[in-house]
């Protein structure tokens, strides 16, 4: 067996030891035995505190003490308790002398190298100590330093808590204003839906008046043309068989002079009726063109009538001016849709560059304002109010930065 090995059994021995109850002194003197008798290592403070685990520097070179007083005080006793002859009693006294001088000798040597163990021990212990302290202080001012950004925390706290109840307090009175608002704009969109409700009733009973006029229109239009067209039936019922009277007039005039008068005259006649036949169809037909004018005319009402879909010019004029100054949300104006497009004019001039001709595109569904000049565009919108609202508001917020 080796000698870690042999230290490793000692261990153990020592550990059933210390779970049996022995106490300090017992474990080193088992080590101190074990050492000196089984390895042939003579005890020192370290080989004893490596092995036993326990002790202090000043109780195991006690118990080392302790074990050579045994082992002297043994020998002693082997020594006197026999029948030995005088001569070897006195040889093995000089012996045992011999060998107590020298385990002094072994011992001195071995406590001034433990001293010197101790020795740097503690000058390590000194220099741990030291720098502890100095770690200590680094500490201490680490602390302070702590505690005075704790009391600047501290008062930065304060500070936050009193900016924040200034900042609640002036949030409730934003909050009453704009409460206030809200109802008041709420008063006004219930009157406005007044308004609207009304105008829808009148302009319902204006879309009757333009359906009765149409019809009307529709029937005049009919009569005129079917007059026209008897009226130019009839001329030429009346020309064609003067045209041939008048065909064998000039052939009769050809073979009697004596006629020429009579024929020149019915001839001058019948001229006369074919002119006053022509005037007639040109006064019917600038009739016929009146009523086609009259006719476009209506056409072009309809067509505006239908694009701003019944609403009074009155109330869409209101809704621009609110969408305008910025009073309708984009939900709001999400709902109007195209409702009163018919009733929105788009700017003549870029509120951005006052030069270019902002110029309306529909894509789809969907209607873009854009400036030629300086490229200001409004962004695609579901309505051209949406739309001419959006370039006017975005103009509006580039102008003021």
């Amino acid at each position: 067996m080796n000698l870690d090995e042999e230290r490793q059994a000692i261990r153990k021995e020592l550990d059933t030891m210390r779970a049996s109850g022995a106490r300090r002194q017992d474990l080193s003197l088992h080590a101190c035995k074990r050492l000196f008798f089984d390895l042939g290592i003579r005890p020192s403070m370290a080989a004893v505190r490596e092995l036993t685990q326990t002790g202090s520097a000043s109780d195991i070179p006690k118990d080392i003490d302790s074990f050579w007083e045994r082992i002297r005080s043994a020998s002693r006793v082997r020594v006197g308790a026999g029948v030995i002859p005088k001569a070897l009693e006195e040889r093995a006294g000089e012996l045992l002398g011999a060998l107590f001088e020298e385990a002094l000798v072994q011992a001195k040597a071995s406590l001034d190298e433990e001293r010197r163990e101790l020795q740097a021990l503690v000058a390590a212990a000194e220099r741990d100590s030291h720098e502890g302290r100095i770690r200590k202080e680094v500490s201490e001012e680490a602390i302070q330093r702590s505690e005075a950004r704790a009391d600047a925390a501290w008062e930065r706290v304060r500070l936050l808590e009193t900016q924040l109840a200034s900042s609640n307090t002036s949030e409730s009175a934003h909050q009453e204003a704009l409460k206030a608002s809200v109802r008041r704009l709420e008063a006004e969109k219930e009157s406005l839906h007044k308004r609207l409700d009304s105008e829808q009733s009148t302009n319902a009973g204006l879309r009757d008046r333009l359906d009765t006029l149409q019809s009307e229109m529709r029937h005049n239009t009919e009569h005129y043309a079917q007059q026209i067209k008897d009226a130019v039936a009839e001329a030429e019922r009346r020309v064609k068989p003067m045209l041939v009277e008048l065909d064998s007039l000039r052939a009769m005039a050809a073979t009697y002079q004596a006629g020429v008068r009579d024929a020149s005259k019915k001839e001058f006649d019948f001229i006369q009726q074919l002119a006053a036949a022509k005037a007639r169809g040109d006064r019917l037909d600038a009739q016929l063109r009146e009523q086609s004018d009259e006719l476009d005319l209506l056409t072009r009402q309809m067509a505006a009538l239908r694009a701003q879909q019944g609403i009074d010019p009155a109330v869409a004029d209101l809704l621009c001016q609110l969408a305008n100054t910025g009073r309708l949300s984009a939900e709001e104006l999400e709902t109007i849709g195209t409702a009163i497009d018919g009733h929105v004019t788009v700017p003549a001039r870029c509120p951005k560059c006052a030069e270019g001709e902002p110029e309306l595109s529909q894509v789809g569904h969907r209607y873009e304002l854009l400036c030629p000049e300086c490229e200001h565009s409004s962004g695609t919108g579901s309505s051209r109010l949406t739309a001419v609202t959006r370039f006017m508001s975005m103009a509006q917020t580039s102008a003021v930065s």
